[in-house]
């Protein structure tokens, strides 16, 4: 079964960090938070997109031949179910919109659907590559790896409308993971150990949240970083108002809050 080979991923991680070596040097102020716990997390997933509902983690994990949709016990790490991805299709962002998951693949342009059991439901086919994907609770919003954003009509799988990410006139691409959090868009920077927060309507970056600590914290070296275990999953926990975060083949995920800038 066909995987991405070390030298593969090496040049894409080499070309990735040059066209994000000028995203780090942000005009949006850094985002202050604390970490609240630490939990288990599967070193084995090559995360791709992350969902908390309703005290339900389900994580969408890539390579081609061990892509997989599954629902985690956030205590413990351990896998509770799972449907597998065929293993001709690299899967990648994950979103809950209404009580249907729906899991983009790489460059297959298959969406798969399904329900809370993870029982699928249905595929829909886009055009251009998947990466990151998250939904307000009407459009589905994807990221292909561009500085743009696509804001997408389910039934269609075409896009509404499309934002270009920037902070200040800098253009921001590797965009990533996603996640609405209280009317934001939060995404991380691929390579990187960044996540922008966007405002929706105009793609202005208006916050960056520095993660380089949580990636020490899950003891990733810096060869492993070099070697694909980066910095990937961003989960809403909106009953308590934190963060969950890990990356790709990160043994730990990190539950944090976000603090409010000094004088607010």
């Amino acid at each position: 079964m066909k995987k991405i080979s070390g030298c593969e991923l090496a040049r894409i991680l080499a070309a990735a960090a040059l066209l994000t070596a000028f995203a780090v040097q942000a005009e949006a102020p850094n985002i202050a938070w604390r970490l609240v716990k630490t939990y288990p997390h599967d070193a084995h997933d090559f995360t791709q997109g992350l969902v908390w509902s309703e005290g339900r983690l389900y994580e969408s994990a890539g390579q081609y031949g061990s892509s997989r949709l599954a629902e985690k016990k956030l205590a413990t790490g351990r896998t509770l179910h799972e449907t597998k991805v065929p293993a001709t299709e690299f899967a990648e962002g994950l979103t809950l919109l209404g009580q249907q998951l729906w899991q983009l693949t790489w460059r297959e342009g298959v969406a798969h659907i399904y329900d809370l059991a993870l029982k699928p439901l249905a595929t829909k086919h886009y055009l251009g590559e998947g990466w990151g994907l998250t939904s307000d609770g009407r459009q589905l919003i994807v990221s292909d790896g561009s500085p743009s954003l696509y804001f997408v009509v389910p039934e269609s799988v075409t896009a509404d409308r499309s934002v270009t990410v920037h902070d200040g006139a800098q253009l921001i691409s590797q965009l990533n993971e996603l996640e609405w959090v209280r009317g934001a868009i939060f995404a991380n920077v691929w390579t990187t150990q960044k996540i922008a927060r966007i405002d929706p309507a105009s793609g202005e970056v208006t916050g960056w949240l520095d993660c380089a600590q949580l990636e020490v914290l899950a003891g990733i070296t810096p060869e492993q970083h070099q070697a694909g275990a980066v910095l990937n999953g961003i989960a809403w926990r909106a009953d308590k108002g934190h963060l969950l975060i890990t990356g790709k083949w990160w043994p730990k995920l990190f539950e944090i809050e976000l603090l409010p800038a000094e004088g607010k």
